[in-house]
């Protein structure tokens, strides 16, 4: 009778350890002397095989907030970039056995990735509206950066749902200068809107003036207009008004 006991205690502590708990949204993964057994990702109480090793994983969507990165954009000019990656592991076989531990592996690659995006783009563009710059296009840049995470780290079962840009300054040291050119570029480029509308103003009035036959100019005239109507007009400040009573001849 106490040989059955003992055996009967030892067969009921064994069997007990088949016993597992998995809550929602999580997953377990078994292996049974280093051998890969399965997972189980439904929760519930169930019965496995005894003596079996469990690793839980999550399966919840996590989210990563980057370091603030200091990295060159592609004209070479040192910026501070961080970004939010949001992601979930959707295969915890490859999670547990394919990479040591995927919370770093997640982490390390989302900078590496992070630094590579940063580099292929300006951080600024006023030269060209259709080029794509990490400040005015930081929708497109977040797609792109998703993909290339997720090229980064299915080796680690992990799906990226969304990785967008949080933080991008140009560094400390280079700042001041930058904001300058920044306002620079800007003054360009709205001069450069003034002057073509002004072009386009004294065209269409010599073409009006013209047609209607309101006065017959020559070339010469045609040229004091044109120098008239665009200092008028690009002038930032206001024009007092001459009136000419004599001749230009």
């Amino acid at each position: 009778m106490l040989i059955l006991t003992i055996v009967l205690g030892v067969i009921i502590i064994i069997g007990s350890t088949g016993f597992a708990v998995v809550q929602p949204n999580q997953s377990k993964v078994f292996t049974l002397f280093g051998n890969y057994l399965g997972v189980i990702k439904h929760a519930g109480f169930w019965f496995t095989i005894p003596l079996t090793n469990r690793n839980k994983v999550s399966l919840r969507v996590l989210n990563f907030n980057s370091d603030k990165l200091k990295v060159n954009d592609l004209e070479g000019n040192p910026i501070e970039i961080a970004a939010v990656v949001v992601y979930k592991v959707v295969n915890s076989a490859k999670a547990v056995f394919d990479v040591e531990d995927y919370h770093k592996f997640v982490h390390t690659q989302s900078e590496t990735g992070l630094r590579h995006i940063a580099s292929q783009y300006p951080y600024d563009n006023f030269n060209n509206d259709y080029e794509i710059s990490l400040r005015q296009h930081s929708d497109e840049v977040g797609d792109e950066l998703t993909e290339d995470l997720q090229k980064r780290l299915s080796v680690a079962g992990v799906e990226i749902i969304e990785a967008r840009i949080m933080h991008l300054a140009y560094s400390s040291e280079i700042a001041s200068s930058m904001l300058q050119r920044q306002q620079a570029k800007a003054v360009l480029a709205a001069r450069k809107v003034i002057v073509d509308g002004a072009v386009s103003m004294v065209k269409s009035a010599i073409d009006q003036l013209s047609a209607e036959g309101v006065v017959d100019l020559d070339e010469e005239k045609k040229a004091q207009m044109v120098n008239n109507l665009m200092v008028a007009l690009v002038s930032e400040k206001g024009n007092q008004p001459i009136v000419n009573t004599g001749s230009i001849y």
